[in-house]
């Protein structure tokens, strides 16, 4: 696969010198990520591609004709690398829409996403995908689309608003910027050939496209199973020794640095003793606004990778060339003549703050401002409301017990940390009253519910979760992962009522209560995913959300925010929440909250 010039007989003849450059960057260190060498040349750009560098690093003295341009730019010893490419991300997940994440991340230097928009697919099926198509067009960045293969991420154990079959899957390839399949992450389906997953990965097989794997802890036979059904990437490895083992089978292993999950230490601790780093790849997969704001985007992940011990043209390889081997594009990632003209100039390769950032050869940013306009766009989907519940009532949210009263055996959720997804299964003995659950005598037990907001849908599961962070109060949330259901975790139902209707008022978004009131909002009503406001707007107002979950005893959590998005994962191991009840995941059933 390649970005394809519109006119490859003029670019032959700008890196021959026979008609102008349109861009000549002068006086650059470049950065040659090929062979790790630095050395100091000219660049000339062509209708967005690199039509020739002006070098001499082996001292040959050749007496080649001096670069000519319509446009110079003097780099002044700057070093020149690559724009950086984000191997793996959700655009929902900074709860940004696509062109208000364009203006936040593009002066960091971030100048390709590979985006999976599973999140909207889950909401609003075909015509989400198409949405963030559509969003992201017209751009000074470039966002590669994958298709959803999860939709739900394990169908029978949950509820969506839309269900992806090989049928859907085939309807979206001819989008333009479509380059492969979005993380497989039902694996169980994956390595027990499940009919569904086995098809829906023949048919982007078949055009030979890129396919994005999720494997959290699979190793050995299990792990070799996953790889021969195609996926080959990973973005889920949290430890040393997984990642270790799955750069020897010659997985990608997409180091990750979110807003909550961080996995890039471990990782590079595990593999910087290797070799060759060809398989070592960077993303955020979800990064916020306040953090982009403090701390950056793919720059930041790169200077936490060089941070860690690996050498800064390593880093940059991490998340320029290799990203571009792994996703199948031939010219893209690198300072070479042919490759899209995607470019960064930094005063170190430590810090990689840029001062220049362009994109298919023209500026983008300069000095951490955009420098293009970013057009508003209109469209009906970001109007409508996606949060269908039929009239809730506090009585919904009691959890009532087989017996009237004494004490039963109930199955438990518990969270392994306040900073991970992973749980278990405890059972413990609860106190029964007047045939209601009774958790008040113990304030680190919290009840939870999982109510389907989907169109023409009306279930709801009921759970009891251990160790999730709060002391009082509730939390709700339709930013849900995958399904994006209301989820809401509650000490008293009176307390999950007034935050499940304020999010029932506001389209969908986060929502915390406590003395039967609701505390604070952070209105997302684009799908019950996104805002429509920019990234400095959005980011105060999450801090405000933040601030208040912390008041409910949300502080050991490094992102409150987000503490609750992943309770209904059933593709996380091992216990999880859904619409129709309790979930194991490695036995993919629903089982009984009483044993």
């Amino acid at each position: 696969m390649k970005i394809k010039p519109k006119d490859r007989k003029a670019l032959v003849e700008a890196a021959l010198g026979k008609r102008p450059c349109d861009l000549v960057i002068s006086n650059a260190q470049i950065v040659n990520v090929f062979t790790g060498e630095i050395y100091k040349g000219h660049v000339g750009i062509y209708d967005g591609f690199i039509a020739h560098i002006q070098c001499d690093p082996d001292g040959r003295h050749t007496d080649e004709i001096k670069l000519i341009g319509k446009n110079y730019c003097n780099a002044k010893g700057k070093y020149l690398i690559p724009g950086f490419i984000d191997a793996h991300a959700h655009v929902e997940s900074t709860m940004m829409t696509p062109r208000n994440l364009a203006e936040a991340v593009i002066p960091h230097g971030t100048t390709t996403m590979v985006t999976d928009p599973h999140e909207i697919a889950n909401v609003c099926g075909i015509e989400g995908v198409e949405y963030m198509h559509a969003c992201s067009t017209g751009i000074p960045m470039r966002q590669l689309i994958l298709i959803p293969s999860c939709v739900p991420a394990v169908p029978g154990l949950e509820n969506s608003g839309a269900v992806f079959s090989e049928k859907e899957v085939k309807s979206l390839l001819n989008l333009d910027r479509v380059i492969g399949l979005a993380e497989v992450m039902d694996f169980l389906g994956v390595i027990n050939n499940n009919d569904r997953m086995a098809a829906i990965i023949d048919a982007v097989d078949e055009k030979n496209l890129f396919l994005e794997g999720h494997a959290p802890g699979l190793s050995g036979r299990e792990l070799s199973a996953y790889l021969c059904a195609g996926p080959n990437s990973d973005h889920e490895s949290v430890s040393s020794i997984e990642a270790r083992e799955k750069i020897r089978s010659g997985m990608f292993v997409d180091a990750r640095e979110s807003s909550i999950t961080k996995n890039v230490e471990a990782i590079i601790n595990g593999v910087r003793d290797f070799r060759y780093f060809d398989n070592l790849t960077l993303c955020t997969d979800d990064r916020e606004p306040e953090d982009i704001i403090k701390n950056g985007h793919m720059n930041d992940v790169v200077r936490k990778a060089i941070k860690c011990g690996l050498h800064p043209i390593d880093a940059i390889r991490s998340a320029t060339i290799n990203v571009a081997r792994e996703i199948g594009i031939k010219n893209l990632g690198a300072i070479s003549p042919g490759f899209a003209a995607d470019m960064v100039l930094v005063d170190s390769l430590e810090e990689l703050i840029p001062s220049a950032v362009l994109f298919e050869g023209k500026l983008a940013a300069l000095n951490g401002k955009l420098t293009v306009d970013i057009d508003d766009m209109f469209f009906e989907l970001e109007e409508r409301n996606t949060v269908y519940i039929d009239e809730l009532k506090a009585e919904d949210f009691i959890i009532t017990a087989p017996v009237m009263e004494g004490k039963i055996k109930t199955r438990v959720i518990k969270y392994s940390d306040f900073n991970s997804a992973d749980t278990e299964f405890l059972f413990e003995e609860l106190p029964v009253i007047n045939g209601r659950i009774d958790i008040s005598f113990d304030s680190d037990l919290k009840f939870a519910a999982v109510i389907n907001r989907h169109r023409g849908q009306n279930t709801k599961g009921l759970g009891i979760v251990r160790n999730f962070g709060t002391s009082f109060g509730a939390v709700g949330s339709t930013v849900s992962h995958d399904c994006h259901n209301l989820t809401v975790v509650y000490d008293t139902p009176e307390n999950a009522y007034a935050a499940a209707e304020k999010i029932m008022e506001t389209g969908g978004g986060i929502s915390c209560a406590a003395g039967g009131k609701a505390l604070e909002n952070l209105s997302l009503p684009i799908g019950g995913l996104m805002s429509g406001k920019p990234c400095e707007e959005l980011a105060l107002e999450a801090d405000k959300m933040k601030n208040a979950l912390r008041s409910l005893g949300l502080t050991e959590s490094e992102n409150p925010l987000l503490r609750i998005a992943t309770l209904a994962l059933p593709v996380i191991p091992k216990a999880k929440m859904s619409d129709l009840g309790i979930v194991d995941v490695l036995e993919q059933k629903i089982v009984s909250l009483f044993e």
